[in-house]
């Protein structure tokens, strides 16, 4: 109950576990070729076999972060990969699916995940010495079980709720001594002035694309192109293709252009936040597409930002003299439309709630909130986003807590959280000890000295 609690609260956990998901193909394979493992069946659930070679890769993938596996642990791993597989046996019954559009979808968010922390496409080529269409068609059968047995489980426990009075039980049954700290944690909004690129210097990108657009037109291969001049680093070196997306996952131009577009046709020039785009659709799937594209960004000159820190100088002096609140200037002067008509306010993407753990801000953004205090508001400081537009942001601290322990009266929503699942955890081991009854299973004799939650040694 306590682990779920600690789980629940830590997000970084949850980054920690999609870490793992990915790189386990690449591991599994690099066991093998260096013959470090003698691969064989350990253990059947169903029609599902798990491989030696499947448990070792998490292994290595776990200790390569500097994590200690002992006994216990391996155990606990190979428990995981049991009940995955009996939800992969319990989906295929049941007919729960995932399509191929979704499955695309998910590697290509996994996929620019990691290419955002190791730094660049190129970099996270060379580590696994895959080009990156190669890494993905590794890692498709597992990115697909992964999802089955994720919505398997959903199944399990979507009916579960629970009450005021549950969640007040549940933390009352904690003890003292376990009830978990809560990192510090920051709310904060922001006014953000983008440089504005000049109309010379939006010509010059607009004429590039265009002649790049004629090429095409005129029978040269869009994808030799994207390589060749695309400035997407993420979808340059695949021809420009993007993978299969949904609507919500594009900007709304281009999204709008490429729900239009019949196979293989050529879009005119769509201006987004990031630059100017050409569209080529490759394939629609129902509700998703896959379209190559070539970006060509507006190289925005020092003037142009000069006057961003202008005008953000002169936002900031309205808040100095009260003409206008901070909340007033965000709706007015904001370029970040996300939060422009929240008075600024940032949200932060793992969870949905404005509340940020210090090591989820933004790293641009972290180093000024570090010096400010509750309820300030910091002078302009440069900023720059993922697209590499330049810019100064004005940032306001609305809240920042200190480490604690968690309360009912400052925490309820965590714990909360952490009651519900519990609740499921209880659900889950009910339905693995009913389906383990029904279900062919066979483990390795080397499996048999774990100490398992569940009776899968019958």
């Amino acid at each position: 109950m306590i682990s779920k609690f600690i789980i629940t609260l830590k997000m970084k956990n949850k980054i920690l576990f999609l870490i793992t998901s990915i790189f386990l193909a690449s591991f599994r394979l690099t066991a093998q070729e260096e013959g470090k493992v003698i691969d064989k069946t350990i253990a059947v659930i169903g029609d599902n076999v798990i491989l030696k070679s499947d448990l070792e890769s998490q292994i290595v993938s776990i200790r390569a972060q500097g994590v200690l596996i002992d006994d216990k642990a391996r155990c606990e791993m190979l428990e995981q990969l049991l009940f995955q597989k009996l939800l992969l046996h319990q989906a295929e019954i049941d007919s729960v699916t995932v399509t191929e559009a979704e499955v695309e979808s998910e590697i290509n968010r996994r996929m620019n995940y990691f290419i955002a922390q190791i730094g660049s496409e190129k970099k996270l080529e060379q580590y696994y010495k895959k080009s990156i269409l190669e890494i993905k068609e590794e890692f498709r059968i597992i990115v697909k079980e992964q999802m089955i047995s994720q919505r398997m489980q959903a199944k399990i426990t979507a009916n579960l709720l629970v009450t005021p009075k549950e969640v007040k039980a549940y933390f009352n049954e904690l003890p003292k001594d376990s009830i978990p700290l809560i990192e510090s944690e920051v709310e904060y909004a922001h006014i953000l002035i983008n440089a504005k690129e000049s109309d010379a210097e939006k010509e010059e990108a607009k004429n590039k694309i265009n002649s790049l657009r004629e090429r095409i037109i005129n029978g040269e291969e869009f994808s030799t192109l994207a390589v060749l001049y695309s400035e997407d680093e993420g979808s340059a070196k695949n021809g420009g293709e993007l993978g299969f997306m949904g609507r919500a996952e594009l900007v709304p131009e281009f999204s709008v252009v490429a729900f239009k577009l019949k196979t293989k046709a050529v879009s005119e020039i769509v201006e987004t936040e990031y630059g100017f785009h050409i569209i080529q659709l490759v394939e629609r799937r129902g509700q998703k597409v896959n379209v190559r594209h070539i970006l060509i960004k507006v190289n925005i000159g020092d003037e142009q930002v000069m006057k961003a820190k202008n005008l953000a100088d002169s936002v900031y002096k309205l808040l100095e003299t009260d003409t206008l609140t901070f909340e007033q200037l965000a709706e007015i002067y904001s370029d970040d439309k996300q939060t422009q008509k929240s008075k600024g306010l940032v949200v932060n993407p793992q969870t949905g709630t404005s509340l940020f753990n210090i090591d989820q801000v933004n790293p641009q953004v972290f180093y000024t909130i570090d010096k400010m205090k509750q309820g300030e508001i910091f002078e302009p400081v440069p900023s720059q986003s993922m697209g590499g537009k330049k810019g100064y942001r004005i940032i306001k601290l609305i809240t920042k807590t200190t480490p604690h322990k968690a309360t009912l009266e400052t925490d309820y929503s965590k714990i909360q959280d952490a009651a519900l699942a519990s609740k499921q955890n209880i659900e889950i081991k009910k339905w693995i000890e009913g389906k383990i009854s029904q279900t062919y299973i066979k483990l390795d004799d080397e499996l048999k000295t774990c100490q398992f939650e569940n009776s899968w040694i019958k």
